[in-house]
């Protein structure tokens, strides 16, 4: 039977364990560290709110046992992922295949995750990046969905692909890694927007901001060095109905929360990648207004309403006047 290991056994984590055992026929060993609520649930329980453990999906706290597998998925919190990395870099990884399956960018330095596992780990590994749509509450009713897959290797890209694709998740190839995770962690800020504007039921603006966002996610994927199109691709632009309309964000429904006056309570990772993205926009001039409006009412506590309409008070220019 071959085998995968996941790493983080929260929602979407325990998820693609879940896909991987029961669509593309893998035993599963997964690992979370013992005092994680969400580890404790699946251990005491074999299930969490979403979905019940297959048979062939096996959970462990050491993280050394999920390390004999070839291919290794991982799925937790951004912030925490610098930290991973240097504890996975006492393993011998040589070899492995690594799927990252987060959205967001560090808070202290405004890297993304392929960038910092290259950095912390000197091995010879193999990386690639999963972007796109999907919840899983709607995966388990059997609705389809796609996603895409990037590397900087095309072998890394065709592994994760011909592995796991199945009738559930169509798989497309990557062709800009650096843009589909900067639009994948932006995707998660414009969504804390959709739910502001949630909160305060302006529910026509949301579509001005849809069609604003990808131009100002493309001046900063193209800061980094990818291709601003990227920001109309599944990772940014098609993984917007999953953020911006859907009850199960909990990025939308923080900032719906948010503009209530109410504590949302978990974990909303566009918050952190609020912060990083205002960082890199402050330090290389970028036009990100609406970023820089959403920082002033999260984290400068200014009022909601007034900074939107300030917004509407720019000067005028051409719809597109950004685009070489």
């Amino acid at each position: 039977m071959k085998k995968i290991s996941l790493i983080g056994c929260g929602r979407w984590g325990t998820f693609l364990g879940y896909y991987a055992a029961k669509y593309c026929g893998y035993d599963v060993d997964m690992y979370d560290i013992p005092t994680s609520p969400n580890f404790i649930e699946l251990r005491d329980t074999r299930k969490n709110s979403y979905l019940s453990l297959l048979d062939n999906m096996k959970l462990y706290d050491n993280l050394s046992d999920v390390l004999k597998n070839d291919t290794v998925i991982i799925s937790i919190g951004c912030q925490y992922f610098r930290g991973l990395c240097k504890e996975l870099n006492q393993y011998d990884l040589n070899g492995k295949f690594f799927l990252l399956a987060m959205k967001g960018l560090e808070e202290t330095s405004a890297k993304y995750m392929h960038q910092i596992m290259k950095e912390e780990i000197k091995q010879d590994i193999h990386v690639a990046v999963l972007a796109g749509p999907g919840h899983v509450q709607d995966y388990m009713k059997g609705v389809p969905s796609c996603v895409v897959v990037d590397s900087d290797e095309d072998a890394t890209k065709n592994y994760f692909i011909q592995n796991l694709s199945s009738e559930l998740i169509r798989f497309y190839y990557g062709a800009d890694l650096i843009g589909n995770q900067i639009g994948a962690a932006l995707k998660n800020v414009i969504g804390l927007a959709a739910g502001i504007l949630d909160g305060l039921e302006w529910y026509g603006l949301k579509g001005a901001l849809m069609a604003r966002a990808p131009i100002e996610v493309g001046r900063f994927i193209k800061a980094f060095g990818g291709n601003p199109q990227t920001a109309y691709g599944l990772a940014h632009l098609g993984d917007y109905e999953a953020t911006l309309f859907s009850q199960y964000s909990h990025n939308r429904t923080f900032g719906e929360k948010f503009a209530k006056g109410e504590d949302f309570g978990k974990l909303a990772e566009g918050v952190p990648t609020l912060k990083a993205v205002k960082l890199i926009a402050d330090e290389r001039h970028i036009d990100m207004p609406i970023c820089q409006a959403l920082y002033q009412v999260i984290y400068e506590k200014q009022d909601i309403k007034s900074t939107i309409r300030n917004l509407f008070t720019r000067h005028i220019k051409q719809e597109f006047e950004d685009w070489d």
